[in-house]
Protein backbone atom coordinates (compact mmCIF):
# COMPACT_ATOMS: atom_id res chain seq x y z
CA UNK A 1 0.00 0.00 0.00
CA UNK A 2 1.39 3.60 -1.03
CA UNK A 3 -0.38 6.72 -2.48
CA UNK A 4 1.97 7.15 -5.60
CA UNK A 5 3.07 4.22 -7.75
CA UNK A 6 4.57 3.36 -11.15
CA UNK A 7 4.52 5.48 -13.71
CA UNK A 8 4.60 8.07 -11.15
CA UNK A 9 8.08 9.18 -10.53
CA UNK A 10 8.41 10.22 -6.79
CA UNK A 11 10.71 8.53 -4.48
CA UNK A 12 8.71 6.72 -2.66
CA UNK A 13 6.97 5.21 -6.13
CA UNK A 14 10.32 4.32 -7.38
CA UNK A 15 11.34 2.26 -4.41
CA UNK A 16 8.30 0.60 -4.01
CA UNK A 17 8.01 -0.03 -8.09
CA UNK A 18 11.53 -1.82 -8.29
CA UNK A 19 11.23 -3.56 -5.23
CA UNK A 20 7.16 -4.91 -6.29
CA UNK A 21 9.03 -6.11 -9.61
CA UNK A 22 11.85 -7.39 -8.17
CA UNK A 23 9.67 -9.63 -5.78
CA UNK A 24 7.76 -11.18 -8.79
CA UNK A 25 10.93 -12.28 -10.41
CA UNK A 26 11.33 -14.19 -7.33
CA UNK A 27 8.39 -15.99 -7.73
CA UNK A 28 6.46 -13.95 -5.62
CA UNK A 29 2.50 -12.76 -6.46
CA UNK A 30 2.23 -9.00 -5.92
CA UNK A 31 -0.81 -6.58 -6.09
CA UNK A 32 -0.01 -2.84 -4.89
CA UNK A 33 -2.85 -0.69 -3.70
CA UNK A 34 -2.61 3.00 -4.78
CA UNK A 35 -4.28 6.47 -5.77
CA UNK A 36 -4.75 7.01 -9.54
CA UNK A 37 -3.00 10.12 -8.91
CA UNK A 38 0.51 11.46 -10.40
CA UNK A 39 2.70 13.24 -7.79
CA UNK A 40 2.62 17.01 -8.21
CA UNK A 41 0.91 16.30 -12.00
CA UNK A 42 -2.28 16.47 -13.65
CA UNK A 43 -4.05 13.48 -14.86
CA UNK A 44 -5.45 10.25 -14.17
CA UNK A 45 -4.58 6.86 -14.53
CA UNK A 46 -6.51 3.87 -15.22
CA UNK A 47 -8.41 1.80 -12.05
CA UNK A 48 -6.58 -1.36 -13.03
CA UNK A 49 -3.56 -2.20 -15.04
CA UNK A 50 -0.80 -4.99 -14.80
CA UNK A 51 3.07 -3.83 -14.86
CA UNK A 52 6.15 -5.68 -14.93
CA UNK A 53 4.01 -8.73 -13.55
CA UNK A 54 2.16 -6.82 -10.86
CA UNK A 55 -1.09 -6.63 -10.28
CA UNK A 56 -1.74 -2.40 -9.75
CA UNK A 57 -5.27 -1.17 -8.70
CA UNK A 58 -6.07 2.61 -8.08
CA UNK A 59 -8.47 3.69 -5.94
CA UNK A 60 -10.02 7.19 -6.15
CA UNK A 61 -9.32 10.19 -3.92
CA UNK A 62 -10.01 13.67 -3.67
CA UNK A 63 -7.34 15.91 -5.31
CA UNK A 64 -6.88 18.89 -2.89
CA UNK A 65 -3.12 18.51 -3.54
CA UNK A 66 -0.42 20.25 -1.35
CA UNK A 67 -2.21 23.90 -1.56
CA UNK A 68 -3.30 23.45 2.00
CA UNK A 69 -3.51 21.79 5.34
CA UNK A 70 -7.48 20.69 5.03
CA UNK A 71 -7.00 19.86 1.55
CA UNK A 72 -4.14 17.28 2.32
CA UNK A 73 -6.30 15.92 5.00
CA UNK A 74 -8.62 15.62 3.20
CA UNK A 75 -6.67 13.98 0.09
CA UNK A 76 -5.32 11.65 3.20
CA UNK A 77 -8.62 10.39 4.42
CA UNK A 78 -10.05 9.87 0.97
CA UNK A 79 -7.45 7.47 0.52
CA UNK A 80 -7.61 5.92 3.99
CA UNK A 81 -11.21 5.02 3.20
CA UNK A 82 -10.58 3.82 0.24
CA UNK A 83 -7.61 1.84 0.48
CA UNK A 84 -9.11 -0.02 3.40
CA UNK A 85 -12.10 -0.72 1.22
CA UNK A 86 -9.83 -2.13 -1.32
CA UNK A 87 -7.90 -4.24 1.23
CA UNK A 88 -10.61 -6.04 2.46
CA UNK A 89 -11.97 -7.53 -0.81
CA UNK A 90 -8.44 -8.13 -1.89
CA UNK A 91 -6.86 -9.73 1.05
CA UNK A 92 -6.55 -13.32 1.90
CA UNK A 93 -5.47 -15.15 5.09
CA UNK A 94 -1.34 -15.87 4.91
CA UNK A 95 -1.31 -12.98 2.67
CA UNK A 96 1.39 -10.37 3.44
CA UNK A 97 0.30 -6.52 3.58
CA UNK A 98 3.76 -3.86 2.99
CA UNK A 99 2.24 -0.94 4.53
CA UNK A 100 4.26 2.56 3.45
CA UNK A 101 4.30 5.46 5.23
CA UNK A 102 2.34 7.99 2.46
CA UNK A 103 -0.08 8.79 3.59
CA UNK A 104 1.31 9.01 7.17
CA UNK A 105 -0.48 6.10 9.18
CA UNK A 106 -1.44 3.99 6.51
CA UNK A 107 -0.07 1.43 8.97
CA UNK A 108 -2.89 1.41 11.21
CA UNK A 109 -5.54 1.07 8.80
CA UNK A 110 -3.30 -1.98 7.20
CA UNK A 111 -3.24 -3.39 10.93
CA UNK A 112 -6.88 -3.12 10.92
CA UNK A 113 -7.29 -5.15 8.06
CA UNK A 114 -4.68 -7.57 8.59
CA UNK A 115 -6.29 -8.74 11.56
CA UNK A 116 -9.57 -8.98 10.04
CA UNK A 117 -8.54 -11.08 7.57
CA UNK A 118 -5.99 -13.23 8.86
CA UNK A 119 -3.11 -11.61 7.02
CA UNK A 120 0.40 -10.82 8.09
CA UNK A 121 1.62 -6.93 8.75
CA UNK A 122 4.97 -5.91 7.44
CA UNK A 123 5.34 -2.27 8.36
CA UNK A 124 8.01 0.06 5.89
CA UNK A 125 8.60 3.30 7.88
CA UNK A 126 10.20 6.17 5.54
CA UNK A 127 9.43 8.36 7.82
CA UNK A 128 7.51 8.30 11.76
CA UNK A 129 4.68 10.26 11.98
CA UNK A 130 2.97 12.16 14.47
CA UNK A 131 6.52 12.80 15.35
CA UNK A 132 7.87 14.93 12.20
CA UNK A 133 4.28 16.80 12.54
CA UNK A 134 5.74 17.67 15.74
CA UNK A 135 8.62 18.62 14.41
CA UNK A 136 7.18 20.67 11.59
CA UNK A 137 5.27 23.25 14.89
CA UNK A 138 1.75 21.41 13.84
CA UNK A 139 0.27 22.89 17.29
CA UNK A 140 -2.26 19.84 17.12
CA UNK A 141 -0.02 17.23 16.94
CA UNK A 142 1.27 17.60 20.76
CA UNK A 143 -1.98 17.87 21.85
CA UNK A 144 -4.61 15.26 22.91
CA UNK A 145 -4.91 14.30 19.12
CA UNK A 146 -1.67 13.66 18.47
CA UNK A 147 -1.55 11.65 21.54
CA UNK A 148 -4.39 9.31 20.43
CA UNK A 149 -2.34 9.20 16.89
CA UNK A 150 0.63 7.95 18.32
CA UNK A 151 -1.27 5.49 20.36
CA UNK A 152 -3.24 3.84 17.23
CA UNK A 153 0.44 4.09 15.06
CA UNK A 154 2.32 2.13 18.32
CA UNK A 155 -0.70 -0.78 18.07
CA UNK A 156 0.04 -0.96 14.03
CA UNK A 157 3.89 -1.59 15.37
CA UNK A 158 3.26 -3.97 18.03
CA UNK A 159 0.64 -5.74 15.64
CA UNK A 160 3.16 -6.31 12.64
CA UNK A 161 5.27 -9.40 11.84
CA UNK A 162 8.17 -6.77 11.43
CA UNK A 163 8.27 -3.32 11.00
CA UNK A 164 11.18 -2.05 8.40
CA UNK A 165 13.31 0.83 9.29
CA UNK A 166 15.39 3.04 6.78
CA UNK A 167 18.37 3.79 9.15
CA UNK A 168 19.53 2.66 13.19
CA UNK A 169 18.49 6.19 14.32
CA UNK A 170 15.40 5.16 13.37
CA UNK A 171 15.24 1.28 14.53
CA UNK A 172 16.34 3.13 17.88
CA UNK A 173 13.02 5.10 18.16
CA UNK A 174 11.17 2.25 17.13
CA UNK A 175 11.96 -0.39 18.86
CA UNK A 176 10.71 0.41 22.00
CA UNK A 177 7.81 1.16 20.76
CA UNK A 178 6.92 -1.86 18.86
CA UNK A 179 6.90 -4.27 21.87
CA UNK A 180 7.81 -7.80 20.72
CA UNK A 181 8.08 -7.00 17.15
CA UNK A 182 11.21 -7.23 14.82
CA UNK A 183 12.77 -4.40 13.90
CA UNK A 184 14.82 -4.32 10.43
CA UNK A 185 17.20 -1.50 9.45
CA UNK A 186 16.69 -2.38 5.65
CA UNK A 187 18.66 1.15 3.85
CA UNK A 188 16.74 2.69 1.14
CA UNK A 189 18.47 2.60 -2.22
CA UNK A 190 18.94 4.28 -6.05
CA UNK A 191 19.25 2.46 -9.12
CA UNK A 192 22.04 1.90 -10.27
CA UNK A 193 21.88 0.00 -13.17
CA UNK A 194 20.57 3.33 -14.41
CA UNK A 195 22.61 5.77 -11.94
CA UNK A 196 26.13 5.54 -13.08
CA UNK A 197 29.18 8.11 -13.09
CA UNK A 198 28.83 10.32 -16.51
CA UNK A 199 32.48 12.01 -17.26
CA UNK A 200 31.81 16.17 -18.28
CA UNK A 201 32.51 14.88 -21.45
CA UNK A 202 29.78 12.99 -22.03
CA UNK A 203 27.32 14.87 -20.37
CA UNK A 204 25.19 16.86 -22.88
CA UNK A 205 23.45 19.04 -19.71
CA UNK A 206 27.08 20.56 -18.65
CA UNK A 207 27.68 22.26 -22.19
CA UNK A 208 23.00 23.26 -22.03
CA UNK A 209 23.72 24.60 -18.33
CA UNK A 210 26.78 26.66 -18.71
CA UNK A 211 29.23 24.63 -16.48
CA UNK A 212 32.11 24.21 -18.01
CA UNK A 213 35.08 24.97 -15.81
CA UNK A 214 33.03 25.41 -13.11
CA UNK A 215 33.23 23.66 -9.66
CA UNK A 216 29.91 22.91 -9.21
CA UNK A 217 28.01 22.13 -5.74
CA UNK A 218 24.87 20.63 -5.86
CA UNK A 219 21.90 20.01 -4.10
CA UNK A 220 19.30 17.34 -5.52
CA UNK A 221 15.90 16.52 -4.93
CA UNK A 222 13.60 17.26 -2.75
CA UNK A 223 14.35 20.84 -0.23
CA UNK A 224 11.99 20.25 2.77
CA UNK A 225 11.13 21.99 5.65
CA UNK A 226 13.33 19.00 7.45
CA UNK A 227 16.67 20.37 5.45
CA UNK A 228 18.52 23.33 6.02
CA UNK A 229 19.36 25.95 3.46
CA UNK A 230 20.43 28.54 5.50
CA UNK A 231 23.87 27.00 6.11
CA UNK A 232 24.03 26.92 2.45
CA UNK A 233 23.23 30.28 1.52
CA UNK A 234 25.14 31.58 4.35
CA UNK A 235 28.34 29.97 3.06
CA UNK A 236 27.30 31.22 -0.34
CA UNK A 237 27.63 34.51 0.63
CA UNK A 238 31.16 34.19 1.94
CA UNK A 239 32.14 32.67 -1.15
CA UNK A 240 30.97 35.46 -3.45
CA UNK A 241 34.02 36.05 -4.46
CA UNK A 242 34.57 33.03 -6.31
CA UNK A 243 33.52 32.59 -9.52
CA UNK A 244 34.46 29.79 -9.95
CA UNK A 245 31.74 28.03 -7.77
CA UNK A 246 28.19 26.97 -8.68
CA UNK A 247 25.64 26.39 -6.27
CA UNK A 248 23.55 23.96 -8.72
CA UNK A 249 20.31 23.39 -6.86
CA UNK A 250 17.79 20.36 -8.97
CA UNK A 251 14.63 19.59 -7.78
CA UNK A 252 12.00 21.37 -5.53
CA UNK A 253 9.90 21.36 -2.15
CA UNK A 254 8.84 24.28 0.69
CA UNK A 255 12.64 25.73 0.91
CA UNK A 256 13.12 26.50 -2.82
CA UNK A 257 11.55 29.41 -2.32
CA UNK A 258 12.69 31.22 0.47
CA UNK A 259 15.79 29.92 -0.86
CA UNK A 260 15.75 31.98 -3.91
CA UNK A 261 14.35 34.83 -1.93
CA UNK A 262 17.11 34.82 -0.05
CA UNK A 263 19.72 34.18 -2.92
CA UNK A 264 17.74 37.68 -4.74
CA UNK A 265 18.00 39.53 -1.45
CA UNK A 266 21.69 39.23 -0.96
CA UNK A 267 22.18 39.65 -4.57
CA UNK A 268 23.90 35.99 -5.23
CA UNK A 269 21.98 35.09 -8.66
CA UNK A 270 25.76 34.64 -9.81
CA UNK A 271 26.58 31.83 -7.27
CA UNK A 272 23.48 29.55 -7.39
CA UNK A 273 21.64 28.13 -10.57
CA UNK A 274 18.28 26.23 -10.43
CA UNK A 275 16.51 23.67 -12.54
CA UNK A 276 13.37 21.66 -11.85
CA UNK A 277 13.37 18.04 -11.39
CA UNK A 278 14.78 15.76 -14.39
CA UNK A 279 13.34 12.94 -16.25
CA UNK A 280 14.45 9.54 -14.98
CA UNK A 281 16.46 9.13 -18.55
CA UNK A 282 18.83 12.06 -17.72
CA UNK A 283 18.92 11.55 -13.98
CA UNK A 284 22.25 9.73 -14.41
CA UNK A 285 23.51 12.93 -15.74
CA UNK A 286 21.82 15.09 -13.63
CA UNK A 287 23.28 13.57 -10.42
CA UNK A 288 26.71 13.43 -12.63
CA UNK A 289 27.09 17.21 -12.79
CA UNK A 290 28.44 18.40 -9.34
CA UNK A 291 31.86 17.51 -8.33
CA UNK A 292 30.16 17.33 -4.25
CA UNK A 293 26.45 17.26 -3.03
CA UNK A 294 24.97 18.92 -0.36
CA UNK A 295 23.20 16.58 1.82
CA UNK A 296 21.07 17.78 5.04
CA UNK A 297 18.92 17.15 8.28
CA UNK A 298 17.87 19.57 10.74
CA UNK A 299 18.41 17.80 14.42
CA UNK A 300 15.29 18.26 15.11
CA UNK A 301 14.44 15.23 12.71
CA UNK A 302 17.18 13.12 13.73
CA UNK A 303 15.56 9.53 13.26
CA UNK A 304 12.42 10.47 12.65
CA UNK A 305 13.34 10.28 8.46
CA UNK A 306 16.58 9.65 6.68
CA UNK A 307 18.10 11.91 3.08
CA UNK A 308 18.11 8.40 1.08
CA UNK A 309 19.63 10.77 -1.64
CA UNK A 310 23.07 9.77 -0.24
CA UNK A 311 22.48 6.88 -2.16
CA UNK A 312 21.89 7.86 -5.69
CA UNK A 313 24.79 10.51 -5.36
CA UNK A 314 27.15 7.89 -4.81
CA UNK A 315 25.96 5.63 -7.21
CA UNK A 316 26.54 9.20 -9.29
CA UNK A 317 30.40 8.56 -8.32
CA UNK A 318 30.11 11.63 -6.54
CA UNK A 319 31.42 13.02 -2.59
CA UNK A 320 29.20 14.59 -0.60
CA UNK A 321 29.09 16.81 2.69
CA UNK A 322 26.50 16.42 5.07
CA UNK A 323 25.13 19.25 6.90
CA UNK A 324 23.85 17.71 10.06
CA UNK A 325 24.69 17.86 13.67
CA UNK A 326 26.59 14.78 15.25
CA UNK A 327 26.14 12.18 16.00
CA UNK A 328 23.30 11.48 13.24
CA UNK A 329 23.59 7.89 11.15
CA UNK A 330 24.08 10.62 8.25
CA UNK A 331 27.41 11.98 9.45
CA UNK A 332 28.43 8.38 10.63
CA UNK A 333 27.77 7.27 7.00
CA UNK A 334 30.00 10.04 4.76
CA UNK A 335 32.69 9.73 7.49
CA UNK A 336 33.09 6.06 8.04
CA UNK A 337 33.58 5.43 4.17
CA UNK A 338 35.21 8.67 3.71
CA UNK A 339 32.46 9.37 0.52
CA UNK A 340 32.60 13.03 2.20
CA UNK A 341 32.52 15.20 5.01
CA UNK A 342 30.31 16.74 7.52
CA UNK A 343 29.79 20.38 8.98
CA UNK A 344 26.91 21.27 11.84
CA UNK A 345 24.01 22.54 10.93
CA UNK A 346 24.21 26.66 10.81
CA UNK A 347 28.02 26.61 10.33
CA UNK A 348 28.29 28.30 6.96
CA UNK A 349 31.61 29.28 7.28
CA UNK A 350 32.62 25.28 8.11
CA UNK A 351 30.84 25.14 4.77
CA UNK A 352 32.38 27.53 2.82
CA UNK A 353 35.47 26.38 4.03
CA UNK A 354 35.14 22.49 2.97
CA UNK A 355 33.89 23.72 -0.61
CA UNK A 356 36.93 25.89 -0.94
CA UNK A 357 39.56 23.76 -0.09
CA UNK A 358 37.59 20.78 -2.74
CA UNK A 359 37.55 23.80 -5.71
CA UNK A 360 41.29 23.92 -4.92
CA UNK A 361 41.75 20.42 -5.05
CA UNK A 362 39.52 18.61 -7.30
CA UNK A 363 41.60 15.79 -7.08
CA UNK A 364 40.63 15.12 -3.34
CA UNK A 365 36.89 15.48 -4.76
CA UNK A 366 37.13 13.01 -7.03
CA UNK A 367 38.52 10.88 -4.52
CA UNK A 368 35.25 11.07 -2.19
CA UNK A 369 33.54 10.41 -4.91
CA UNK A 370 35.76 7.22 -5.80
CA UNK A 371 34.96 6.41 -1.93
CA UNK A 372 31.13 6.70 -2.52
CA UNK A 373 31.03 4.22 -5.16
CA UNK A 374 33.51 1.68 -2.48
CA UNK A 375 30.60 2.22 0.03
CA UNK A 376 27.61 1.56 -2.29
CA UNK A 377 29.17 -1.48 -3.26
CA UNK A 378 30.27 -2.84 0.56
CA UNK A 379 26.50 -3.20 1.24
CA UNK A 380 23.88 -0.45 -0.12
CA UNK A 381 23.97 -1.44 -3.94
CA UNK A 382 20.50 -2.08 -4.49
CA UNK A 383 20.50 -5.98 -5.79
CA UNK A 384 21.99 -6.09 -2.07
CA UNK A 385 18.88 -4.24 -0.98
CA UNK A 386 16.39 -6.00 -2.83
CA UNK A 387 18.13 -9.74 -1.43
CA UNK A 388 17.59 -8.06 2.66
CA UNK A 389 14.16 -7.45 1.36
CA UNK A 390 13.24 -10.87 0.16
CA UNK A 391 14.74 -12.13 3.61
CA UNK A 392 12.74 -10.29 4.82
CA UNK A 393 9.75 -11.08 3.83
CA UNK A 394 10.40 -14.62 3.25
CA UNK A 395 10.61 -14.80 7.77
CA UNK A 396 7.28 -12.70 7.19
Amino acid sequence: MNRFYAPDMSATSQILTRLAEHLVTCGWQVSVITSRQLYGAPGILPSNEEIGGVQVQRVLTTRFGNAGLAGRALDYLSFYLTAFLALLTTLKRGDIVVAKTDPPLISVFAHWAAALKGARLVNWLQDLYPEIAVAYGVRAARGPLGAVLKSLRNTSLRGASVNVVICEDMAKIVTPLAGTSRVEVVHNWSDDTIVRPVAPEDNPLVAAWGLKDRFVVGYSGNLGRAHDWRTIVAAADLLRARPDILFLMIGGGAGQGPLRAEVERLGLQGSFRFEPYQPHSLLACSLSLPQVHLVSLLPEFRGLMFPSKVFGIAAAGRGMVAIVDSPSDLADLVQAHGSGEATPVGDGAGLASLIARLADDREAARVLGQRSLVMLEAGFACEQTLKRWSAVLEAA
